[in-house]
């Protein structure tokens, strides 16, 4: 391999196609897409990106979903050695344009799916050179020409940026997280030591592409030979046929998918035989769900695996034993080798207590927000080290590693998409009629639903939820939205947010599970 692309994304898919050329690198919709003939297009279209272009774009992004288009356009990306932004066709144009703004995307690379997300961008005002198999819509378009090929994907330098995926932020716009390649290729070297992934490994791919869980399916897969399959939403209800017929071997997802399989009977003793490894990350994960799943899925190595989106992928990961575990919850495990950690106390200061905020320093560590007023609480320096704050409550566990306690901001995760519930309240403020609005989490099935406390005008349910899903992705979406003439206030006159989070979540017993609940409103 070219000594350039060691330690690539795009090295690491090289690896995959010397290991397995003509072995599927991709299985989607039924159709196998070997390692040489997904290599191929890949290098015809960042090579038409390239030609494409007066001038080297800052950053290209790859509006995408999970359809057989979608891997060459992410890997062209790669090739081109440009910095990649993966844009979800499913988010609100308007909130898809502020990640072009906020990146500097200067150019598009687009699936054969995104033509409904390309109108809509247009109509908002978007104009960019865009890269497609049937066109760019109504964008100005890119050809694509197997002449302009490339021989070999770009070299890049360590310190450049991979790519940049977008967190929830409490302003209300979403907050850009570069991940350099020297992030990703610590993180995928201590996974090469851990794991022994190869060629006759199947992944599945559940993680949308600007998911940055997602990465570790592809790139561990393509790192070893190995295929990936994406799951399409359809295939949670019989999960186990599907599993057996893609012959998976290494599982994903957030662990509200052992809630959804649980609710199909897909748990039974051994219905999951083929799996070799079972991965959750993106929620807590509960001790009944991981010895459900391992039930299921008994000669399955289970790890539960923590990580934000700022220390690239995952940082800690914990080995799950059987009937070895005092707590409800599994513990998210030790921090990776080559990493500081730190813990701060309620009021942020250095802790050498055994429970706190958890802080992280170490090479998978972003160089900071792609605006640096972003910066501002998130990161501090200590005894020479750049630690990143977490804002997650953890305590060390016995026998090393730590239990995760819990947030201690406003950050809440909705299925394994992290939001701000400021900035759910900030759009719910921009809806006409609504003079404040306060989000709340409400426990559910091992995951949680948003609910808005709004005043001023009644506003109708569905109109807000109409808003609201104009701007903020379909995850976070709140489920229940109540209108009261003031927000009480605690004893310090500030909103009393427990209260509201206890009150909703006592209206949602009585109102029961489903859509009705979505319509509820009530007025003080």
């Amino acid at each position: 391999m070219d000594p350039t692309l060691d330690g690539t994304l795009s090295g690491r898919f090289v690896r995959g196609l010397t290991l397995a050329p003509n072995r599927p690198a991709l299985r989607a919709d039924g159709v196998d897409v070997t390692y040489r003939e997904l290599h191929e297009r890949a290098l015809v279209l960042a090579g038409s990106l390239l030609a494409g272009l007066p001038g080297e774009p800052p950053a290209v992004g790859v509006l995408a979903g999970k359809g057989p288009t979608a891997y060459a356009a992410l890997l062209a990306g790669l090739y081109s050695g440009v910095t990649v932004v993966p844009l979800q066709p499913a988010f609100p144009a308007a909130r898809t344009r502020q990640m072009i703004e906020a990146a500097g995307v200067g150019a598009l690379l687009a699936d054969d799916d995104a033509l409904p997300a390309l109108t809509a961008l247009h109509a908002d005002g978007v104009t960019l050179p865009t890269l497609s198999a049937h066109g760019g819509g109504p964008m100005p378009a890119l050809t694509v020409d197997r002449d302009s090929a490339l021989k070999t994907p770009m070299p890049v330098r360590p310190s450049g940026i991979a790519y940049v995926l977008f967190t929830s932020g409490s302003t209300g716009r979403p907050k850009g997280v570069p991940v350099t390649h020297a992030n990703t290729a610590h993180y995928f070297r201590l996974l090469d030591r851990r794991y022994d992934f190869g060629p006759h490994d199947v992944f599945s791919q559940t993680f949308d592409l600007n998911f940055d869980c997602a990465m570790f399916d592809l790139f561990c897969a393509w790192g070893a030979g190995a295929a990936v399959v994406p799951v399409p939403a359809r295939a949670y209800a019989h999960l186990p046929e599907f599993v057996d017929e893609q012959r998976m071997t290494v599982w994903f997802s957030t662990p509200s998918a052992i809630t959804l399989v649980r609710r199909t009977g897909g748990l039974a003793p051994d219905a999951l035989p083929s799996l070799r490894w079972s991965f959750f990350a993106g929620e807590a994960l509960s001790c009944k769900d991981a010895e459900d799943w391992a039930t299921a899925a008994p000669g399955a190595t289970l790890e539960n695996l923590y990580g934000p989106t700022e220390l690239t992928i995952t940082v800690t990961a914990h080995r799950w034993t059987p009937g070895r575990h005092l707590n409800d919850m599994v513990p998210i495990g030790s921090v990776h080798p080559g990493h500081e950690t730190l813990l701060l106390d309620t009021e942020g200061a250095p802790t050498t207590g055994d429970e706190g905020e958890l802080c992280i320093a170490g090479p998978q560590l972003t160089p900071g927000y792609l605006d640096p007023a972003d910066d501002a609480g998130r990161f501090l320096e200590r005894d020479g080290h750049r630690f990143y704050r977490t804002g997650d409550r953890v305590r060390r566990a016995d026998g090393g590693g730590w239990l995760y306690l819990g947030r201690q901001d406003a950050q809440v995760q909705v299925h394994g998409v992290r939001v701000e519930l400021a900035e759910v309240d900030a759009a719910a403020r921009t809806c006409p009629g609504v003079e404040d609005a306060v989000t709340v989490a409400v426990p559910v099935d091992g995951t949680v639903e948003l609910a808005v406390f709004h005043t001023g005008e009644p506003v109708p349910p569905a109109r807000l939820a109409r808003h609201l899903r104009q701007v903020l992705p379909a995850a976070v979406v709140p489920r229940a939205y109540h209108h009261l003439d003031a927000l009480p206030l605690n004893s310090n006159r500030k909103t009393d947010r427990r209260k509201l989070a206890s009150r909703a979540t006592a209206m949602r017993q009585s109102a029961g599970t489903g859509d009705t609940h979505e319509r509820r409103q009530e007025s003080q």
